[in-house]
């Protein structure tokens, strides 16, 4: 009971609210409408907007910006909605480095390319439709994270 103390000093209960909230709602999304919710799309769909170059005109970000700015929204404000009720309002922050936060985003967008999808994709959408391709990314993300989390807590100690 103590290292689940020291793995959740804040409790679990959470984590697993949130993941079931997250796996009710791109179930919701998959079976309302037949579309997938990764998120590492969002991104390249939005920038159709704004840039006329043909990567990001490719149809498949093209039709389906509308859709993903929706559920990109809903994001943000679920994140509001838990601010509000189990934050009171308070203002949040982190002990991480912004230089460490911008670095890695960019590791993680440059790997959601790379890989052809982010974990949300693959982790709860692909692994959920038995995709054996997710099944094969997310362990190489989890792999690729375990791996990387050991060797910045050794240099930065």
């Amino acid at each position: 009971m103590n290292s689940l103390l020291t793995l959740f000093p804040l409790g679990w209960q959470h984590y697993l609210l949130g993941g079931l909230c997250i796996g009710a709602g791109v179930a919701l999304l998959f079976v309302c409408t037949g579309l997938i919710g990764g998120m590492s799309t969002v991104f390249s769909s939005t920038w159709s907007y704004v840039l006329r170059r043909p990567f990001f005109q490719q149809e498949r970000f093209t039709g389906s910006r509308a859709w993903r700015l929706v559920y990109a929204l809903g994001l943000i404000l679920g994140a509001f909605v838990w601010w509000q009720g189990f934050a009171q309002g308070a203002p949040q922050s982190t002990s991480v480095p912004v230089w460490q936060l911008l670095v890695g985003g960019f590791f993680v967008g440059y790997g959601a390319r790379l890989g052809n999808g982010c974990t949300s994709g693959h982790g709860i959408c692909g692994l959920g439709s038995l995709q054996w391709p997710s099944l094969l990314a997310v362990l190489t993300f989890m792999a690729t994270a375990f791996i990387t989390a050991n060797l910045v807590a050794r240099w930065l100690a």
